[in-house]
């Protein structure tokens, strides 16, 4: 259970707990995929309107939504952005709770919804309270979920429309208690690419194979040997994954003929620039080596999708000086291990300094509740609270008033 929090700013939000949570189940039960969360967008722009937030910005890379507050003074010039992702995931939920998803094969299964109802509660009361020198950003971003939203909204000149000085996100975590908040300067989430191995030979008879040359056992092959890329390439003190995950090869209802292609799909995980060219490059080299020595032919397409999500120590030491004025010292990771996952709150970090936080959900120390992309997920309406006053302290330590 989340212990008690003594912050102003905390039993201010809490009045609003019951709204906020009203607001997160009424978006959990209309979950929208990347770039289609119309209804979405329309839902935070009737709260922002009530909050009195002073402008709102929509359509930004299409349903985008920045709402911009201003301080009691602005003497200062400066600016902070404060991002929630707004998307959901195309899986089925096995939920029974009444504020399930009401769209077979879409559920907020990562909680999105909370993260966007916690940044509705800090803009309202940042908007009533206004105890800052500046101006704060508020930035509803669609598409996080493989669509690179924050990328989107960046080339739809997002930090030219609205140039924050630094940029904060935060993100539920199951393996944490609620009320732990966690961060790290440095890497937080690993990049992300995508690997797709296509093997081609020569389809023909299982009973005759002598006249065939089988892709799938020249993928089986690529499978064991790209196991060796991180064991025997990669230092033991750095990080990264290679994961092959699919297969697609043949017709099972044809059970003695050999293909003629095989496909494997996988994805990369690194931290390091350096790192991920030596894998891409290496693989390539491993792909096109074995297949020739079976008499095949094989093509690597890489893609990189999500760069590593690196905080910059300056705005993380920050962060973590927040949180802890919030919940005290010994509720604050500061050296948070990173996450092989990865997040587009990356490409916000390349462009401006800024800190990725993770703020605990789990029920209690030994029970984290159901993980991410879990198709019995919920996120917690517990933490609401704390996560506004997150998003708000932020604000108002970043820029105090004179």
């Amino acid at each position: 259970m989340l212990r008690p929090v003594t912050s102003g700013v905390f039993s201010r939000i809490a009045a609003y707990h019951p709204e906020l949570t009203a607001f997160r189940r009424d978006l959990h039960a209309h979950p929208e995929l990347g770039f289609e969360e119309v209804r979405t967008a329309s839902r935070v722009v009737e709260a922002l309107k009530l909050t009195g937030v002073d402008e709102i910005h929509t359509g930004i890379a299409r349903t985008g939504v920045v709402a911009v507050i201003h301080g009691r003074s602005r003497t200062s010039g400066r600016s902070i952005g404060l991002r929630a992702d707004m998307d959901a995931l195309p899986m089925r939920e096995e939920n029974d709770f009444a504020w399930r998803s009401g769209k077979p094969g879409l559920m907020h299964g990562c909680g999105h919804d909370g993260h966007t109802t916690m940044l509705v509660g800090a803009a309202r009361y940042l908007a009533e309270t206004r105890r800052f020198d500046g101006t704060v950003y508020l930035i509803f971003q669609p598409g996080e979920e493989g669509c690179a939203g924050a990328k989107a909204m960046i080339d739809d000149g997002l930090f030219e429309r609205f140039p924050a000085q630094a940029v904060y996100a935060m993100h539920n975590w199951p393996h944490l208690p609620a009320g732990q908040i966690g961060v790290a300067p440095g890497p937080m989430m690993a990049a992300a690419d995508r690997i797709e191995i296509t093997v081609t030979g020569k389809g023909g008879h299982g009973a005759h194979p002598h006249l065939a040359v089988d892709p799938v056992l020249v993928c089986g092959h690529i499978i064991t040997a790209a196991q060796s890329l991180v064991s025997r390439n990669v230092s033991p003190f750095d990080n990264a994954v290679v994961s092959l995950c699919a297969m697609q090869a043949g017709d099972v209802g044809a059970m003695s003929v050999i293909p003629r292609q095989a496909k494997l799909v996988g994805t990369v995980r690194t931290f390091r620039p350096q790192l991920q060219d030596m894998i891409e490059e290496r693989l390539g080299r491993l792909v096109e080596s074995i297949a020739v020595g079976f008499g095949a032919s094989a093509t690597l397409d890489y893609q990189r999708i999500y760069p590593a999500t690196i905080n910059s120590r300056e705005e993380a030491e920050f962060a973590a000086d927040v949180a802890e004025s919030l919940v005290g010292p010994e509720r604050v990771v500061r050296d948070l291990p990173p996450s092989m996952g990865a997040e587009d709150f990356s490409f916000m970090l390349q462009v401006k300094p800024g800190a990725y936080l993770r703020i605990g959900q789990g029920r209690d120390a030994t029970d984290p509740g159901c993980f991410l992309h879990s198709s019995r997920y919920d996120f917690n309406d517990e933490i609401l609270p704390l996560g506004s006053a997150l998003f708000a302290s932020l604000a108002e330590r970043a820029m105090p008033l004179p």
